[in-house]
Order: structure tokens, then C-alpha cells, then sequence
């Protein structure tokens, strides 16, 4: 019988950006990132991949060192190397992982594995188009495109049943935005191809839905932030998540605020601008009251783990579950079947998990269960 293939290719660097704030890994946002601390985050998801594949039959042709070759070498698959492909020097580049793809696809593989965000699904888009199968492990910080598993282990499962020939092969949406603008508070999702994606049901997420500005639904969201408002509680931090439907809340209050970004208010005004993870626990060591503030990716359902990687598994566990408060138009719930959750730490996934009560207008809830898919 023969054995399936898998091209397997890991950029370094993707969703470095999250934890501190930059959105992103483009261009010098990379060298930003470590001068604020920032830690690789795609190795540890792309062991995590490896490791729950729990089958046997197949083979790997990798990308060299940090791109491939260490972390499978580090896997309970470090056995299942066939080939090696291509080269990189110390510092990887899109480039590279183009012109690996290229290699991999010439050299014959059954299916390409990539481990990044929209940034690294354009540049295989870009290398291979729909000539091959591909399959997206999430690693990035935005992720817009329905070309990723919803997690690692996710990944693991879509892979396994590919091999065993029960996954339908689909043509999914590889979306990306321009994060020079996304930084300055604009958001900006272009359509830039089609990949061919190995589906399970549940285990491969949705394309992120476009905001809605209907009347209806500009008023929902301020019935919304109205609410939230009038119900605030005097001396208690308020961190605001990203997205339009939570920074109604600042327009209607008449502070500053960042779209994309995390914000922090206390009785009513701004304390924090566009924070991230070592400002936010700074600032939780010095108030003992918290509310955070949130609401899913419409489409998607992502409740954390996308677009907010700002609020850090340090910083949720600070907060606690009990303290966070989930907001949504009925346009964008209504679309949602679960909250998912992919915060990179199981066991807070696990405390993260369960039913929230999420508001949908004025004073009116509707319960929605929240998920991390193994």
C-alpha cells in the first residue's frame, strides 16, 4: 500500500506579534516583536500537530532546520523522514517558504502541511495554487482565511482522516490584510486565492464575516454599549477586546480608543491604550476589580486565540473566567453555532470552556456554549 507524503513546512516566526501587541510578523514588526520580549510560537504548534497524528502510514519531506527539519527531528514521527528539501539561511524569509513549496510539489508530495497564519497561506497560495492538496495548522495571529484547522489537534485529526481517504477535498478562501494599515487602526481583507483544503466537519474553521454597517445593526451595538455602561461598576478595570462591536462602548463614552487593539478603562475613562501582555498584567497587579470585555469573530466563533492574542493565557488566568463578559450583535450570533477557544494552553482552554451568557441588545442575553475542538 502506498504511503501518503506530506510536505511540511514551519515559519518561524509567525504570530510572534500577538502576545506583544504588533498584530502581526511582517517586515519590522518581526524585530519589534523580540525587542519586546516576544517567544516563537510556531515551533510549539507545529510539535503539537505532530504529535497527535496517531497513525503510521506516511512520510515526511520537510523543509530544513527551523522550517521544517528540527521540529519533526523533536516529534514522535522523527522516523517518518524521507527527504529533506531545500535550503535557508539564519534569518527565513516568504521567499524561502515559496520556493520550498515549489521544490516539494516538483519533487511529488500528496499533500502540503504549512504552519503560519493568512501571511504564510498567501505565500503557499502564491508558490502552488491549487496544485496540490494543502492543509493550514494555525499559527499566526489574525488567521481571516477557512484554510486553517481550528488548532493544532484539530490539524492532527483533518490529516489523519485525509490519509485514510474519509476527508472531502474543497477549494477554501485565502484572505489577507494589509497590517501597515491594520496598525493604524484600518482593516483592509483582500481576496487572494484558492487552496484546496482536506475537510472534516468542525475541524477546519470558517472565513472570517465582514463587519456589517446597517442602521439596525450600528444600533444594536450602541443598545449594546449603552448597556454595558450604565451597568459599569465604580473602581473596576475594563479591558476592552478588539473589534467594533466592543469599541462602541468607547465611542459612546467619548474616549479614545484602538479598533483592533485592547484597551483599558476605570470609571469612564481611557487608562490604557492599545495594550498588551506585560502592560496588562503590570496593571492587574495594582486594581483588584476586572471586566473583560469581548466579543467571537463573526463567522468564525473564535472567543480567543484570533485577533487577541494580546490577552495572553497569563493575563486570562488573571482575570478569570468569571469575569468576562461576551458581547454580540444578533447578526453575528445567530451565524455562530459554538465559541471556540485556542488560547495555546489546554488546561486553560479546558477552565474557558463551557456556557457563557452573551449579550445581544439591551439587557437581553442569549446563552452560547463555548469549545476547544481535540
Amino acid at each position: 500500500m502506498k504511503r501518503i507524503i506530506m510536505g511540511f513546512i514551519v515559519n518561524p516566526i509567525a504570530g510572534m506579534g500577538g502576545a506583544v501587541g504588533l498584530k502581526g510578523t511582517d517586515g519590522e514588526a518581526y524585530r519589534l516583536a523580540l525587542r519586546r520580549g516576544a517567544k516563537p510560537v510556531s515551533p510549539l504548534r507545529a510539535l503539537e500537530f505532530l504529535n497527535y497524528i496517531k497513525i503510521n502510514d506516511f512520510l515526511i519531506k520537510s523543509a530544513p532546520s527551523v522550517m521544517g527539519l528540527n521540529i519533526v527531528m523533536g516529534s514522535r514521527h522523527r522516523d517518518k523522514i524521507l527527504k529533506v528539501i531545500g535550503d535557508v539561511k539564519r534569518e527565513t524569509t516568504a521567499e524561502d517558504t515559496k520556493r520550498i513549496a515549489r521544490l516539494m510539489v516538483e519533487d511529488g508530495i500528496d499533500i502540503l502541511v504549512f504552519v503560519g497564519g493568512d501571511g504564510t497561506a498567501r505565500d503557499i497560495c502564491e508558490a502552488v495554487n491549487e496544485e496540490v492538496v494543502t492543509l493550514g495548522v494555525p499559527s499566526g495571529v489574525k488567521m481571516y482565511s477557512s484554510v486553517f484547522a481550528v488548532n493544532p489537534r484539530a490539524g492532527a485529526r483533518v490529516f489523519e482522516e485525509y490519509v485514510k481517504g474519509n476527508a472531502v477535498i474543497v477549494e477554501r478562501e485565502v484572505l489577507d490584510i494589509d497590517e501597515e494599515a491594520f496598525r493604524r487602526d484600518t482593516l483592509k481583507v483582500k481576496l487572494y486565492g484558492y487552496l484546496k483544503i482536506p475537510v472534516i466537519s468542525e475541524y477546519i474553521q470558517s472565513s472570517k464575516s465582514p463587519s456589517l454597517s446597517s442602521s439596525d445593526e450600528e444600533e444594536n451595538k450602541y443598545a449594546i454599549a449603552r448597556y454595558v455602561i450604565e451597568n459599569m461598576e465604580k473602581n473596576t478595570l475594563y479591558i476592552l477586546g478588539p473589534g467594533t462591536t466592543v469599541k462602541a462602548i468607547s465611542r459612546v463614552l467619548n474616549i479614545p480608543y484602538t479598533l483592533l487593539g485592547v484597551d483599558v478603562v476605570l470609571n469612564g475613562r481611557l487608562l490604557m491604550k492599545d495594550a498588551w501582555e506585560k502592560p496588562l498584567l503590570e496593571i492587574l497587579d495594582q486594581y483588584d476589580k476586572v471586566k473583560l470585555i469581548i466579543t467571537p469573530i463573526g463567522g468564525q466563533g473564535f472567543l480567543f486565540g484570533r485577533g487577541n492574542q494580546q490577552l495572553t493565557p497569563k493575563v486570562l488566568r488573571r482575570i478569570g473566567k468569571e469575569n468576562i463578559v461576551v458581547v454580540a450583535t444578533w447578526n453575528k450570533i445567530r451565524e455562530i453555532k459554538y465559541l471556540l477557544i485556542d488560547t495555546g494552553d489546554h488546561e486553560l482552554d479546558d477552565m474557558l470552556s463551557g456556557y457563557y451568557k452573551v449579550l445581544v441588545d439591551y439587557n437581553r442575553y442569549i446563552v452560547k456554549k463555548a469549545i476547544t475542538l481535540q
